[in-house]
């Protein structure tokens, strides 16, 4: 797995401190993305919380995502969760270290009073002195809220910085854009009142049994509330790794109801689906992938788009369009660029993997934010991906009847056929997978080469580019 050391640097570490009118909860932020471009400690918003209590905790939760490891737990994961200013909300966004499971909360218009809120992202300090400050917190005070440096404050160079070194693995970026991809397909499969959400929530394991990660279950509708099951009978909602819904515990005693989204059932195989608490003025959503073993960047539901030009020129066109949009609506982007709907969601996913757009499954809405590093490795080290390119390259991909290929892959050779639109290949990786995970990198060298010969004026042309390739091409 490829990391990069990221170095998080923050003003003064973030505190809990107790204020005139109550609390004032003061998070700090490191270099991010606004819409005068970068800012080494933007400042989001400095006003009052509607529901104090609901919001610390719903943060922990978010901060718990951030330090966890679902899979292989011996491994450190410690990062600052994702802050982005939209205008009129908040949003707090963080991974587990095992990818596993993607966490958002929304602080919605009703859930922030007193300030404006800016537009930008940035990632915030949860340190350990500030969580234990918030697991404190009771009663009904007033917690004022700031994100960002004060106004007043002046930073010198011999002033305090805080600064935190990670490694940030490249799978976490590109976990944004899988989540993002994966949650469009998902439509409202249940919706719990507070007591049944409390009741089902607080019976599903913590941990998983001997300590490492548990398979499936399902939940199926049972009058008001939902009965979980370990077979996926028709109706039922897949919940993978129930113990790592363990974070949502922190705000039950807040909670206004549940929602559960999820795909349309297919068969006994295991899916995502998103877990989302509905709190005062705020949503907590927990995304868990399919299994806790297999982390939201490997699933490769973006390398088609990441695959086409066309796509990538799209994206360059919408993204010029983006104003930090709390809800982006694609037949508004379609007029205003004059390209087809499909296109326009399409060129969407396209900077999903740059972590430029995230999706609200409540609003069934995209979002536009900037994640402050370098969104372009996501594209670089994506493995399938740029397997296929070398295997174009290298000219492996030699086009036959009309959808068919055959490419060679160091001794073997691999055929690849399209039906339906959809691409098989007859290697190891799509017997194991179906197309459940993404084309292989075999059927992605082929879309490209497929998409080269469309483009291709001559048939001599088309023939050279895409050519057998020699016994000793890479694997």
């Amino acid at each position: 797995m490829t990391r990069t050391a990221h170095t998080f640097a923050y003003a003064r570490p973030s505190s809990l401190t107790a204020a005139e009118a109550g609390q004032a909860l003061n998070l700090e932020t490191a270099g991010g993305l606004t819409p005068a471009g970068a800012d080494a400690h933007p400042q989001f918003f400095a006003g009052f919380l509607s529901a104090p209590q609901a919001a610390a905790r719903a943060l922990l939760a978010v901060a718990d995502v951030a330090a966890a490891r679902y899979y292989r737990r011996t491994l450190p994961a410690s990062l600052d969760p994702v802050v982005t200013g939209n205008g009129d909300r908040l949003r707090f966004e963080s991974f587990s270290g095992c990818c596993g499971v993607y966490a958002r909360l929304d602080v919605l218009p009703e859930g922030l009073r007193g300030a404006d809120t800016g537009h930008g992202t940035t990632n915030v300090d949860v340190n350990n002195p500030l969580r234990e400050a918030l697991s404190r917190l009771s009663g009904d005070d007033p917690l004022h809220l700031r994100v960002g440096p004060d106004e007043m404050a002046v930073t010198t160079l011999d002033g305090p910085v805080v600064e935190k070194k990670v490694p940030l693995p490249e799978r976490w970026l590109r976990g944004f854009a899988e989540s993002q991809a994966v949650t469009t397909g998902f439509d409202l499969r249940a919706e719990l009142t507070a007591a049944e959400a409390t009741r089902l929530l607080r019976s599903l394991p913590r941990t998983a049994v001997g300590g490492g990660a548990s398979g499936a279950l399902w939940v199926v509708p049972a009058g008001r509330t939902l009965r979980p099951t370990t077979r996926p009978v028709p109706g039922a909602v897949c919940l993978p790794g129930p113990e790592r819904l363990a974070a949502l515990q922190r705000v039950l005693r807040h909670a206004t109801g549940l929602r559960v989204y999820g795909p349309a059932p297919a068969g006994a195989e295991p899916t995502a689906s998103a877990w989302e608490v509905t709190l005062p003025g705020m949503r907590l959503t927990l995304t868990l992938s399919p299994e806790a073993a297999r982390g939201f960047s490997g699933e490769g539901g973006v390398l088609e788009a990441l695959a086409t030009d066309v796509a990538a020129e799209d994206a360059e066109l919408i993204s010029v369009l983006l104003a930090w949009e709390p809800r982006i609506d694609p037949a508004d982007l379609a007029e205003q660029s004059g390209l087809p709907v499909d296109r326009v969601r399409a060129a969407l996913t396209r900077l999903g993997t740059a972590g430029r757009v995230g999706y609200d499954i409540a609003e069934a809405a995209y979002f536009h934010r900037e994640l402050p590093y370098d969104a372009r490795r996501a594209e670089r080290h994506n493995p399938r991906l740029v397997a296929a390119r070398a295997l174009l390259a290298a000219g492996a991909v030699a086009l036959g009847g009309p959808g068919t290929a055959q490419v060679t892959s160091g001794e073997r050779r691999y055929q690849v056929r399209e039906s339906g639109g959809a691409l098989s290949c007859t290697c190891q990786w799509w017997a194991d997978h179906r197309g459940r995970r993404g084309p292989c990198k075999h059927a992605l060298a082929t879309r490209m080469a497929l998409r080269a010969a469309a483009s291709t004026p001559s048939a001599s042309s088309v023939s050279s580019s895409v050519s057998p390739a020699p016994s000793g091409a890479a694997r």
